[in-house]
């Protein structure tokens, strides 16, 4: 039942990635173009999923556990730090150059031609590579010590 949820949600997701324009890059790439052609529509898209958030996580954390999990599983970390930087960063620069995120890209990764496989692709070597810089400084740090 878990994964029939899960796969619902992923859905409901996908479904408002597509209805909401968000899947076209050039919908994306004109809220970034201020000085020409501005499309402000991202704002509403996520004003709209931070209302929703906000009142999801306000239903879910009136509960004791998640429904199909024992315990809540939240980040501990408070800090901010270089890696987070550089990573936020490199997300923003490739969403404004591509049009794209993870999470408009794949609703539309089976009709979005092209541009999409190639992001996608991307994304994928993307985070393969971090994977192994992960690892590497994570090696080094254990020869240090």
């Amino acid at each position: 039942m878990k994964y029939v949820i899960t796969y619902i949600i992923g859905l409901i997701f996908g479904l408002g990635i597509v209805i909401s324009g968000m899947g076209n890059p050039a919908k994306v790439i004109n809220f970034f173009d201020i000085a020409g052609t501005w499309d402000p529509s991202l704002i509403f898209v996520m004003g709209g999923a931070l209302a929703v958030t906000l009142v999801g996580y306000r239903l879910a954390f009136r509960q004791d556990h998640p429904q199909f999990d024992a315990g809540f599983h939240l980040p501990t970390r408070r800090d901010i730090d270089r890696p987070l930087v550089l990573g936020a960063a490199t997300f923003g620069v490739g969403w404004g150059i591509a049009g794209f995120c993870p999470g408009g890209a794949f609703p539309v990764v089976l009709i979005g031609g092209t541009p999409v496989l190639l992001f996608m692709i991307s994304l994928i070597a993307g985070l393969y590579t971090a994977t192994l810089w992960q690892r590497r400084g994570l090696q080094a740090q254990e020869h240090l010590a």
